[in-house]
């Protein structure tokens, strides 16, 4: 028995590899490196998904799909009432996604991949009193969620920044959420129990909720050059630097500079606060060297949450809303988990040992 499935291998998959060693991911034979360099939102759903459904999936094609599926699933915006506004952001977009019929083609997860990208601009715009915007069709899944959320076309620079994110997140091996969505589908559920479990998983705050804390830390030191003094305060008092090490990453997160390389656009237009980056990256540098000074034999380095929080604050999600767009994001992963395991897994069914008491001998 090993606690947390502990290096046991519950699954062989084609979708993504993670590398922790090495500090690698690739998806689908793709570095991601390469994928984010060359690929938007679109084009990495066409590589996770062809081949998993009956039809041919290409970029052109789900772009199209989708555009015409958030337009759709706007009409159940309108169950948004006080009582599910007055949820977390992502507690919200998980009912009314709940709201989606539980199938297995693609019809079904062209309609799940859409429906948090409208569920979660329209939510956020009505807790803060805002009329929720139409989606447009014509525009990209990552354009539209900029426009719905802030009501202006977004810029080119920003627009790119969003796809960088939503593909360096798309997929990531058998990570917690990942795992619950292969669980659910090798009932032979439908896709949208998938997708619900694996929100559920993910909302918990060892799996996805570091992102949001990460501005907190920036905005408690303030200045670079309060840099090492308040986070020396923080380990003295024993708590967790936000933005730093991971469970299976040995060395730095390659999904970190991937973020930080999309930021540097938004940051250099004048679109975000010059300042802003350069108090993460005083940060990053002086936790980086406590870090090894306080725990030189923890390989502790720099994850996709710390950039991630940088990127989306600039483009103008609240960070309770983080998780969120990770769940935007991730859902393509999601489903491609679930239909490969649909396709080719057996209903996943692990022992467990008892170790309770035992009734008396008569």
């Amino acid at each position: 028995m090993k606690s947390g499935l502990e290096d046991v291998v519950a699954a062989e998959t084609k979708l993504s590899d993670v590398d922790g060693a090495a500090g690698r991911l690739i998806i689908r034979g793709v570095s991601l490196d390469d994928l984010v360099a060359t690929s938007r939102y679109e084009d990495v759903a066409a590589l996770l998904l062809d081949g998993l459904f009956d039809a041919h999936i290409d970029a052109a094609s789900i772009r199209s799909q989708l555009g015409a599926a958030r337009v759709a699933l706007f009409a159940h915006v309108e169950a948004a009432d006080p009582t599910l506004l007055a949820l977390p952001p992502v507690d919200a977009m998980r009912a009314l996604l709940a709201r989606i019929e539980d199938g297995d083609d693609l019809a079904s997860a062209v309609r799940l991949m859409a429906a948090p990208a409208v569920f979660l601009p329209a939510v956020l715009r009505l807790q803060n009193g805002d009329t929720p915007i139409k989606p447009d069709a014509s525009l990209s899944q990552s354009g539209d969620i900029l426009r719905m959320l802030s009501g202006r076309v977004p810029t080119t620079e920003q627009t790119a920044g969003l796809d960088a994110y939503l593909v360096t997140i798309s997929d990531h091996g058998l990570n917690a959420s990942t795992f619950a969505s292969r669980v659910i589908a090798s009932t032979h559920a439908g896709l949208t129990s998938s997708v619900l479990a694996a929100i559920s998983a993910l909302k918990g705050p060892l799996h996805g909720g570091a992102p949001g804390p990460v501005l907190d830390m920036l905005d408690g030191v303030g200045k670079p050059e309060n840099a090492r003094a308040w986070l020396s305060h923080a380990l003295d008092h024993g708590e967790r630097l936000m933005g730093f090490g991971h469970r299976i990453y040995r060395v730095r997160d390659p999904r970190a500079d991937a973020l930080k390389t999309a930021l540097k656009p938004i940051f250099a237009s004048g679109q975000a606060d010059a300042g802003r980056i350069a108090l993460a990256e005083a940060i990053e540098a002086a936790a980086l060297a406590l870090l090894r000074e306080r725990k030189p034999d923890r390989p502790l380095d720099v994850n996709v949450e710390y950039y991630t929080a940088l990127l989306l604050d600039a483009l103008g999600f609240p960070r309770n809303a983080f998780t969120g767009v990770f769940a935007i994001g991730r859902t393509v992963g999601w489903i491609a988990h679930a239909r490969e395991q649909t396709l080719d897994g057996r209903l996943i069914r692990p022992q467990s040992r008892y170790v309770g008491p035992l009734p008396k001998a008569a």
